[in-house]
């Protein structure tokens, strides 16, 4: 069983070399976003929280976030890949613990390193291919709100790649590299644990 963090801004492109390695290696992917925005769409309690904090653009509490991805590892599987999780370094201790009461270990911290001025033009684009292919564009898929999503992210989780440099765990990619670079990059990273 393999279990590794991919590190990376929103729009690093962390979902789809996650999808990447579900398909070629049988991980079972824990999208932080996509367990979020499930929830947001269920109508409960939780959903309503997240929903609130969401539409404002900020991150949920880790308690939220926690709760959600203790859930998803208790359904089991044959090695994680944790997707936006953790964002903070007591999320990144409790995971630590959460592995560790059930016989786990992450394996990897995978970073995928972007230029911020190509990560916006990339949501920009990809907000204006979604509506013109009639699709519904993400809430957070505009320059403001993501321009804060991105301040609160490395506000908050550019502590994670020293803590988890010091543990020999961090593995940094080239994010602006070709979709396929970037997973063959991963491949070998995974190919060494």
């Amino acid at each position: 069983m393999v279990n590794i963090i991919l590190l990376g801004p929103p729009g690093a492109g962390k979902g789809t070399q996650a999808k990447k390695l579900v398909d070629e290696r049988a991980m079972v992917q824990l999208s932080t976003g996509d367990m979020l925005r499930e929830a947001k769409s269920s109508g409960t309690e939780m959903g309503r929280r997240v929903a609130e904090v969401m539409d404002k653009g900020h991150l949920v509490t880790d308690e939220i976030v926690i709760g959600l991805i203790e859930e998803k590892l208790a359904q089991g599987g044959s090695g994680f890949i944790f997707d936006g999780f953790p964002r903070t370094l007591k999320q990144a201790d409790a995971l630590g613990e959460l592995l560790a009461r059930k016989g786990q270990k992450l394996d990897a911290v995978i970073e995928l390193v972007v230029d911020d001025e190509a990560l916006v033009a990339r949501i920009v684009r990809r907000a204006e291919e979604s509506a013109a292919a009639g699709q519904p564009v993400r809430a957070d898929d505009n320059p403001e709100v993501f321009a804060g999503r991105l301040r609160e992210y490395y506000k908050k989780t550019a502590p994670l790649t020293g803590y988890y440099y010091a543990k020999g765990d961090l593995r940094q990619v080239d994010g602006m590299a070709s979709m396929a670079e970037v997973g063959e990059a991963i491949a070998k990273v995974l190919d060494r644990t």
